[in-house]
């Protein structure tokens, strides 16, 4: 597992880490996850997976708060897979009550696209998480086909905008718009 600082842009001051896995491969040198997801995702693994990452980010947080890093948050991405799994709200409960983690600076991520499968069933989860005292991020905004009216209705904390639009966003005028548009809007 590695961490993505997250920076306040305002103060230059670490905020946070995003948790991202990648499997280190003896032979073939780091993995990125598109290439082993959805394979654990077809196998049945995902939930193994992700529980691992949701532990250790929970783990790695807690010990950053005990060296006195105590407004860090910790963010894990969930695969719409394990976010479908009907364990995963106890599942997440036993990290933060294992690592002693303050789930109040837990951040999870799904992605725009998978939460638009089974709405109903969707926001019953996320506001479940929200019970623990997680927050929820949507991850790649911008890049799924989710409707703005169903997407007030999800009880989300952060959108993060796509890469594709932000990357470009000074040179393009067209990303600019958009990128504009989806902070204005949040």
């Amino acid at each position: 597992l590695y961490y993505q600082p997250q920076v306040n842009l305002f103060t230059g001051k670490i905020v946070g880490a995003e948790s991202l896995i990648r499997w280190q491969h003896p032979q073939m040198g780091l993995i990125s996850p598109s290439k082993f997801i959805p394979i654990a995702e077809e196998t049945g693994l995902i939930n193994d997976i992700g529980n691992w990452v949701v532990n250790s980010a929970c783990s790695q947080g807690k010990k950053w708060h005990d060296l006195g890093y105590n407004n860090l948050r910790i963010s894990a991405n969930l695969s719409s897979v394990q976010f479908r799994n009907p364990s995963l709200v106890a599942k997440i409960k036993y990290a933060v009550d294992n690592t002693g983690f303050n789930p109040n600076f837990l951040d999870l991520e799904l992605t725009e696209s998978g939460i638009m499968k089974d709405v109903q069933q969707n926001i019953k989860m996320m506001t479940e998480i929200k019970a623990i005292g997680a927050r929820i991020s949507i991850d790649d905004f911008g890049t799924g086909y989710s409707s703005l009216s169903y997407l007030k209705s999800f009880p989300i904390d952060i959108l993060k905008v796509d890469q594709s639009f932000i990357k470009n966003s000074t040179i393009d005028p067209s990303d600019a718009i958009i990128t504009s548009t989806i902070i204005n809007m949040a």
